[in-house]
């Protein structure tokens, strides 16, 4: 059976962040109490496959609307091994930031080619890939002010539930990066590019793309922020 590392909370968001009441009502108010972990807590999903690249742009055979991207990366323990099989759940707003939400009361129309959700299964090489388009900023209504930059949801499921991840990915080089309290809700520079992609290339052909990486940690000192 595989021990695992502790979280170290330097290397992830803080729990309570100013301006974000949500922060304080999401953190425990009381210590944690340990227990010992079971096989619950040591093993994962089974028995699901990968089929090539998904395709986030196109789900119903109709373009969606927006700047069609490329995104890949790999899934790594804490040791940096791939963790393969591992399923990826991605969740994100439309070019124009909004999501098929019932919540979402943002007044931005809702592209019918684009339901901006998926799910993947990483290769033998912990490797993923998917199409999509580039989401867009939108406002977080209640504060008054803060707008979210472009940003993409990873739900990630690993070999175990202890490697259940949750977190946001956010695009290089956009403004609103310098003012959003969760992306800055992780103190350290360095980690906190660990939540932007990198910038790999451009494609032009068939398919016109941006192409974009990142790489996922999901435990150890090494291990991604989560952004939830």
């Amino acid at each position: 059976m595989k021990d695992y590392s502790l979280y170290d909370d330097r290397s992830q968001m803080l729990h309570y962040i100013d301006r974000y009441p949500k922060s304080f009502t999401r953190t425990p108010a009381e210590p944690l109490i340990e227990r010992p972990l079971t096989l619950t807590e040591r093993t994962g999903p089974v028995g699901l496959f990968g089929c090539g690249p998904l395709n986030l742009a196109a789900p119903k055979g109709v373009r969606a609307t927006g700047q069609l991207i490329t995104v890949k990366g790999r899934v790594m323990d804490e040791d940096g091994s791939p963790i393969r099989g591992a399923v990826i759940e991605l969740w994100q707003a439309n070019s124009a930031g909004k999501y098929i939400h019932a919540m979402d009361n943002h007044q931005a129309p809702i592209d019918p080619n684009f339901t901006g959700e998926g799910r993947l299964v990483t290769n033998e090489e912990g490797e993923y890939e998917f199409f999509s388009i580039k989401p867009g900023a939108y406002p977080v209504l209640e504060s008054g002010w803060w707008w979210r930059p472009p940003h993409i949801h990873f739900s990630i499921f690993g070999v175990s539930w202890m490697d259940r991840y949750v977190t946001q990915i956010f695009f290089p080089g956009e403004p609103l990066n310098e003012t959003d309290l969760l992306l800055n809700g992780v103190p350290d520079k360095e980690t906190r590019n660990r939540l932007i992609f990198d910038f790999t290339d451009t494609t032009m052909g068939e398919i016109n793309s941006i192409g974009y990486k990142r790489d996922f940690v999901l435990r150890g000192h090494r291990r991604t922020p989560e952004v939830d």
